[in-house]
């Protein structure tokens, strides 16, 4: 056999392996691709849900006759905030995630501050409308943070498929590009002071 034809073999095997884990690694990234999908509708619900209790909680408070109209305003203005910010599943870039996550962000402090408002408000806190409202969003809440660690779980995953080799390789020109995930709260690792002196 000439060196031209062993060149050849070696030359054709390593074109065969390349191939093979090219398309192994591009079905892997479409599968991980779609869990991450998947996991961010999850997300999306869930919100959602937050979302459509909030204009039963306002209307419950607007019950309270001298409730502070700007508290309300503020959750209302927030929610449609909201609302607005929409996301392209198929552009889940940290920029975008950081974006959506700022104005989610925005409504849960406008819905925290309601929410410590109410202790002015003992006959509303009483209230069954308001109790069950104020226990639905407290489990929306949590349904949120599982929905936002499986996503974070999911795109983990994804990210770590298209950096590992050979895939790095082969992601980009595949327009398998890392996906961005939740992050923690601004602020969130000072933990809070407490002052019963007032």
């Amino acid at each position: 056999m000439s060196t031209r034809n062993i060149v050849l073999i070696v030359i054709g095997g390593l074109i065969l392996l390349l191939g093979g884990c090219g398309c192994s690694g591009y079905n892997g990234l479409v599968q991980t691709d779609q869990n991450v999908k998947g996991k961010w509708a999850n997300v999306e619900s869930d919100y959602q849900r937050r979302s459509d209790l909030i204009p039963n909680l306002v209307n419950t408070v607007k019950g309270a006759a001298d409730f502070e109209k700007t508290t309300l305003e503020a959750v209302v203005n927030a929610r449609a905030q909201a609302t607005q910010t929409k996301i392209d599943v198929t552009n889940l870039s940290p920029e975008k995630i950081a974006e959506f996550q700022k104005a989610q962000s925005q409504l849960s402090g406008a819905i925290g501050r309601l929410l410590v408002t109410m202790e002015k408000y003992p006959e509303l806190k009483a209230t069954d409308a308001f109790r069950d409202l104020q226990s639905q969003l407290e489990g929306t809440e949590n349904r949120i943070k599982v929905s936002r660690n499986d996503f974070n779980g999911a795109v983990q995953e994804y990210n770590t498929g298209v950096k590992k080799f050979p895939m790095v390789l082969f992601s980009g020109i595949f327009g398998f590009k890392e996906k961005g995930f939740f992050a923690a709260e601004a602020g969130a690792e000072k933990a809070p002071t407490v002052d019963f002196t007032k």
